[in-house]
């Protein structure tokens, strides 16, 4: 079985927990818990500005390569 990740923070999602939401355009989301759902959906934040994301964490390491080169 594949390996589900949450589309908004990036954790792995267990089997059997989490949701998954269906855009209008047909495009699918898994999202690990409603702290997600809601800054994804309700709130409609960018994952990259939000600080417990892994987006945010990731983008801010290459932040810091470019600033040492």
């Amino acid at each position: 079985m594949a390996v589900r990740k949450c589309h908004f923070c990036g954790k792995e999602i267990e089997p059997g927990s989490g949701s998954l939401y269906i855009k209008k355009d047909g495009s699918l989301m898994n999202l690990c818990s409603r702290k997600c759902r809601v800054n994804a959906l309700t709130l409609r934040r960018v994952a990259r500005k939000v600080r417990w994301t892994n987006e945010f964490h990731n983008t801010k390491n290459l932040k810091k390569k470019a600033q040492k080169h």
